[in-house]
C-alpha cells in the first residue's frame, strides 16, 4: 500500500479484537494517519473524546461487536452530542447483516466497510476508508 493522503490525520480506533487492531493501525499508518488511538469499547471512546486533554480525532473507525458498549449504543451517543457529531464515523465490522447497515446509517454513520478476510479485501477496505475521509471528511465546507 501506498500514501495517499494529502495531509496526515488522526484516528481514534474503537475495536476490541487486537489482531484486528494491529492490523487496522498497521494499514491506516501507511496511508497518512498521523495518531492512532485504539480503545476497546464504547465507554473507553467516549472518555477519550470527552477527555479535554486529548486531541479532538479527524476520523472515528469503529467496530460495532465490543463488549461494555457495543457500536450500535457508542455511535447512537456521538451523534446526539452536539460536541462530537461533526467527527466523521467509519464503521468497520465483521457484519454485512442489513439491519446493521441501515442501523449504522440511521444513526448517522458516514461510512460502512465489512471487515475483509483476506489481505486483498483488507487493503481494499483500507483503500475505502481512505477515499472517504479524503473525498468528504478532509475536504473544507463550501461558502
Amino acid at each position: 500500500m501506498t500514501a495517499a493522503t494529502t495531509r496526515p490525520y488522526d484516528v481514534l480506533l474503537v475495536e476490541d479484537d487486537i489482531a484486528d487492531a494491529m492490523l487496522i493501525q498497521d494499514a491506516l499508518s501507511e496511508r497518512g494517519t498521523r495518531n492512532l488511538t485504539q480503545v476497546s469499547d464504547g465507554i473507553a471512546a467516549l472518555d477519550y473524546l470527552r477527555d479535554e486533554d486529548n486531541e479532538r480525532p479527524d476520523l472515528i473507525v469503529l467496530d460495532l461487536n465490543m463488549p461494555r458498549m457495543n457500536g450500535r449504543e457508542f455511535l447512537a451517543v456521538v451523534k446526539e452530542d452536539p460536541d462530537l457529531r461533526t467527527i466523521p464515523v467509519v464503521v468497520l465490522t465483521t457484519s454485512a447483516a442489513p439491519d446493521d447497515v441501515t442501523g449504522a446509517y440511521r444513526h448517522h454513520a458516514n461510512a460502512y466497510v465489512t471487515k475483509p478476510v483476506n489481505l486483498e479485501e483488507f487493503e481494499s477496505a483500507v483503500r475505502s476508508i481512505d477515499a472517504f475521509y479524503l473525498d468528504i471528511a478532509a475536504k473544507p465546507p463550501k461558502e
